[in-house]
């Protein structure tokens, strides 16, 4: 056998993540001598809480950064570009010692259920699925820099890994937490599945040996023959809560591509010196402590906890929101997909819906016109069209498919009147009546609500003057106010994206439905948004006002003013901020940071 290999300098990359942060804690607790630097995008998945035991080491660098670019083809994009552009900066380096690739036992394909001998290292590579197929593809790859250009890669293969620090959209710590509150374990297909577990730690110094004893341009599988059905690890765990698994497991629709076993050989990398040494009951109660110990440790994960969490969001709302509603949804790990069909079209919905399969629909389309809503009064078929006859639509098929919609609609339907005086803080309430036809476009998103009251799928959302901490976004209420040549001076009921956006995933997910006030409890007038703006961003920002009646001689359709009674909202969520402390919190104090840094 070779001389044992002794490292100087270790780049792991996805180091915040569940199996990489075993491994590092595990060479800087062992190997002082080693400096070692980790790079992670802190993805939803990564936590850098994972990595606190190494964080005051001496020989230990944190850098946030990515290989790769997300998009629509993330698994390409990560497993193989990712991996490429990785290669391609150690070829160019000249001075890599060692090249680790991590890959999957899923290379191999679904092994056959009456197989006695697990595959072997030089086994035939077959994937079934898009995700293994990226991971095969990035094998390949990695042998021919290894063979072109004389890199020294070791390339791994491991089955499936489970212990603490692991983020729940995996089956173990997700059955864990739902154990814990009591809530049904969701089995895709019979649970008939086999899968081969390993202890995060025993896989960890799999890693260790394989750095020190691995040969250079050798493939190394990371596996044990002790395998279990997907529903007998379920019914472990709800014994280890003493729940009944006859009434807790809940058989729901199987996943794409779920292959029935996956077994490997790992004699190759017992010949190293390396051998599981805990016990798959041993590891279960170790997991189980650490989640019941840290159920907070990854935040809010309820929508992983789904089980097939998915949404689709109608075109538009991304420009909507600037990209805030999937950027939330990537935080809390829940898939999503934009869709390309159009409101009024039918047809294209459904064609969306079939394609995407989600569990909750997410609408913010609508015509509010350009540059703003005096167009809706010279455009009102177009305007009847889409926010009307449209939403009326996706509601509709939405209904058909017994999906949740999620509706972001408008508050400006209402204007102050004698029963709801300004500044007196009585706003509207759900229940009241609109009383703003001031404008052509308020009088559709009044019609139409009223309409999907008929829609018991439908979650409307009342959305007021939003607001977000990207001040960049022509479409912020404050950029445009800060951009007027003169502004009206009145309270208003706004929306803090940035603080609400989130709310409306978790009023998704608590299946919420009727009417909501979305907005944040109390009013703030333009002047006093205006002075924040120049107490925490520009110093020398200046403005003026006019009168509302003023402003009349220079719009086509009056404007809506009113306050909404946001009790409601912060019933169901108490820890909902005052809109001003939202601004503050959300929107200016972030931005006074980022312009004065």
């Amino acid at each position: 056998m070779a001389t044992a290999y002794k490292p100087k300098n270790i780049l792991i990359t996805g180091a915040a993540g569940f199996i990489a942060s075993h491994v590092c804690n595990r060479l800087i607790r062992n190997y002082p001598e080693y400096k070692i630097v980790v790079l992670d995008k802190l993805d939803y998945c990564s936590n850098l809480k994972n990595l606190h035991p190494s964080k005051s080491s001496s020989n230990f660098k944190f850098i946030k950064g990515t290989l790769a670019v997300l998009t629509f083809f993330a698994f390409t994009k990560n497993n193989i570009y990712g991996t490429h552009v990785l290669l391609e900066a150690c070829k160019v380096t000249g001075q890599i010692k060692r090249f680790i690739h991590v890959s999957t036992d899923e290379v191999y394909g679904e092994t056959d259920e009456d197989a006695v001998v697990g595959n072997h290292e030089a086994s035939q590579l077959l994937p079934t699925n898009p995700y293994s197929a990226t991971k095969a593809g990035a094998e390949m790859l990695v042998m021919a820099y290894g063979r072109s250009y004389g890199l020294p890669v070791i390339t791994t293969r491991g089955n499936n890994v489970y212990g603490p620090n692991q983020f729940p959209e995996k089956m173990i710590p997700k059955f864990i937490l739902l154990a814990m509150k009591g809530k049904p374990l969701p089995i895709h297909g019979d649970g008939s599945n086999v899968r081969s577990y390993l202890y995060c730690e025993d896989v960890a110094e799999a890693f260790e040996v394989i750095l020190h004893k691995g040969e250079v341009g050798h493939v190394y599988n990371i596996g044990t023959k002790k395998e279990r059905r997907v529903v007998d690890v379920a019914k472990e765990i709800c014994q280890l809560f003493s729940l009944n698994p006859d009434t807790q497991i809940k058989f729901v629709e199987n996943r794409p591509f779920n292959d029935q076993r996956y077994f490997l050989d790992d004699q190759k990398l017992k010949n190293l010196g390396w051998s599981e040494r805990t016990s798959w009951e041993e590891g279960l109660r170790k997991t189980m402590d650490w989640y019941v110990k840290n159920p907070e440790w990854w935040g809010d994960v309820s929508g992983a906890l789904l089980p097939h969490p998915k949404m689709l969001m109608v075109p538009g709302i991304e420009r909507k929101f600037d990209g805030l509603l999937g950027k939330i949804c990537e935080k809390q790990g829940i898939p999503y997909e934009y869709g390309r069909g159009r409101l009024q079209e039918r047809s294209q919905l459904l064609a969306d819906i079939q394609s995407v399969k989600p569990t909750h629909v997410f609408n913010a389309a609508g015509v509010t016109g350009r540059p703003n809503v005096d167009w809706c009064e010279s455009h009102k078929p177009e305007t009847i069209r889409t926010n009307v006859v449209g939403t009326l639509t996706l509601a509709d098929v939405c209904r058909d498919h017994n999906l949740l919609m999620i509706n972001y609609a408008t508050g400006c339907i209402f204007e102050y009147d004698a029963a709801h005086p300004s500044r007196s803080g009585i706003g509207f309430k759900e229940e009241d009546t609109p009383n703003f036809t001031g404008s052509f476009y308020s009088k559709t998103k009044a019609m139409v609500e009223e309409l999907l009251k008929e829609y018991d799928n439908v979650c409307t959302l009342r959305v007021r003057m939003p607001i977000s901490s990207d001040l960049s976004n022509p479409r912020n209420f404050i950029t445009k106010i800060s951009r007027y040549d003169k502004v009206v001076d009145i309270p208003n009921s706004m929306t803090i994206l940035d603080e609400l956006l989130p709310i409306s995933v978790e009023m998704a997910k608590r299946n919420l439905r009727g009417l909501w006030n979305f907005t944040n409890p109390g009013v703030v007038s333009h002047n006093e948004i205006l002075e924040m703006y120049k107490n925490y961003i520009d110093p020398s920002f200046k403005w003026t006002n006019f009168t509302l009646e003023e402003q009349a001689k220079v719009i086509v359709a009056p404007r809506s003013n009113n306050e909404m009674d946001a009790s409601k909202m912060k019933k169901e969520f108490p820890e909902l901020l005052p809109i001003k402390e939202s601004l503050i919190k959300y929107v200016f104090e972030p931005n006074k940071k980022a312009f004065s840094g």
